[in-house]
């Protein structure tokens, strides 16, 4: 192939050449041919394929381009009646819950147990109980616990007190004596949870009640069971309330959770979500959490997807409810789990502003829930300003480290822990008894 030009006329060339030139315009000036084009057929065949060049030009917004009904770059799909029509036809689609969509940069906050909204009505019937799904089954239920020890449980003191409350008849021995949702109570089957723990004992009958609650209890107790089981068993009964026609209103750009679950760093947010799409497995309430680290706008699409119970770090939260994606004006149920770590790490300012100067209900017109393992004077205040005639609940020893946990320390050389670490393993029968071994690192820099 060959392009004949005048070099020296070139630039003369240039103004005469046209698109929409035809050989009888311009003079007799050359018609300008797309590479494409060039070599193919007569001159008149050509011509016409030039003159028909407007189906290589770039699509308006709303329409899509002739390769497999993809929109075209920088267009909009999902406006115009068609693409309209075709987004109508995927609502229904989206009460699927074979769906695995894998977060960038941190975690995987869909599952195949957790729905997709279906926005196709103002009211659902969330206890309405969703069909089995074995694949979701074996990724929610396959991790075992190690076994805990009840009988060291069962000498933990626990104490309880508060206007308006009776202890002893406040107590359960078994998940089967709670009034649970089927849907619940099959999920705390699956889990294999046969015996409440102490926490759990006296901490779910106060919170199915209604009541606030300010519990101390120590990391491993049990306490996120405590207050996600009679939760989700309340949001099954009761419903989303006006919060999903309020999403509708906002045109799902606005989510309006019926609960939000503050923790203080990302990796407790995410096990409390795990549990939560544990206990919430074939229902339609649907999960999501956020924290930092992590990719915001993959957040904020899982977000857009639907979300009726939020976890979430105080730092996060504040910026997504700075961008509007997110409002509190139908919550529910406040749940602030380890808040002594949380003020430790700075966090007060955020969580007064989540609380006090954003749409959340005010004490009273919420429920609030509050889980330290410790209980100093700055939480005692932020208590007294959250709580609403609470029950105060103390699991063994305020401030004290698990009795049922023997602590031993060893000095080594600097040199000599990797050495006294491999003969640790070795004397205690690694790797043939079955138990778990964890190492905490952490380096000083100065």
């Amino acid at each position: 192939m060959s392009y004949d030009y005048n070099e020296n006329n070139l630039v003369d060339e240039f103004p005469s050449m046209a698109i929409h030139s035809n050989g009888s315009d311009g003079g007799g000036a050359k018609l300008y041919v797309p590479p494409h084009l060039r070599n193919r057929g007569t001159s008149n065949g050509l011509a016409e394929s030039v003159n028909d060049f407007s189906q290589f030009s770039r699509p308006s917004r709303g329409t899509g381009d002739n390769f497999r009904g993809r929109p075209f770059r920088g267009s909009y799909s999902n406006r115009g009646s068609k693409v309209g029509n075709e987004r109508q036809q995927s609502d229904s689609r989206w009460s699927s819950f074979n769906m695995n969509i894998q977060s960038r940069g941190g975690h995987s906050t869909l599952g195949s147990s957790v729905p997709r909204r279906s926005w196709n009505s103002f009211t659902e019937d969330w206890t309405q109980q969703l069909p089995r799904n074995e694949r979701t089954e074996q990724e929610l239920f396959k991790k075992v616990s190690a076994g805990i020890n009840f009988n060291q449980y069962d000498n933990i003191p626990v104490n309880a007190t508060g206007p308006n409350f009776n202890d002893s008849a406040s107590t359960i021995s078994s998940f089967t004596e709670l009034s649970l949702h089927k849907i619940v109570r099959d999920n705390v089957e699956l889990a294999n949870y046969e015996r409440p723990t102490p926490v759990q004992k006296h901490a779910i009958p106060i919170i199915a009640s209604g009541r606030d609650l300010m519990a101390c209890a120590q990391t491993g107790s049990g306490k996120t069971a405590a207050f996600l089981i009679p939760i989700l068993n309340n949001m099954i009964k009761q419903g989303p309330g006006d919060s999903i026609s309020a999403t509708i209103n906002n045109n799902r750009r606005k989510q309006f959770p019926v609960a939000l679950i503050l923790a203080p760093t990302r990796e407790l947010a995410s096990q409390i979500f795990d549990d939560a799409r544990k206990f919430s497995y074939r229902s339609l309430i649907r999960p999501c959490v956020l924290y930092g680290g992590a990719d915001m706008r993959t957040q904020l699409m899982e977000l857009s997807e639907g979300c009726n119970l939020l976890v979430a770090t105080p730092g996060r939260l504040s910026d997504v409810l700075e961008r509007g994606r997110v409002g509190l004006d139908y919550c529910r149920f406040l749940v602030l789990d380890e808040a002594d770590r949380m003020l430790d790490m700075g966090f007060e300012p955020q969580i007064r502003r989540i609380v006090e100067q954003d749409a959340l209900p005010p004490s009273g017109e919420r429920q609030t829930l509050m889980f330290s393992a410790t209980f100093p004077n700055e939480i005692q205040i932020l208590a007294k300003d959250f709580l609403n005639n609470y029950i105060f609940l103390t699991v063994g020893r305020v401030g004290s480290t698990s009795e049922n946990i023997t602590q031993t320390i060893l000095w080594v050389e600097e040199n000599a822990k990797r050495d006294t670490l491999i003969d640790l393993l070795a004397h205690s029968g690694f790797p043939n008894n079955n138990f778990l071994t964890c190492l905490i690192i952490q380096k000083q820099v100065h």
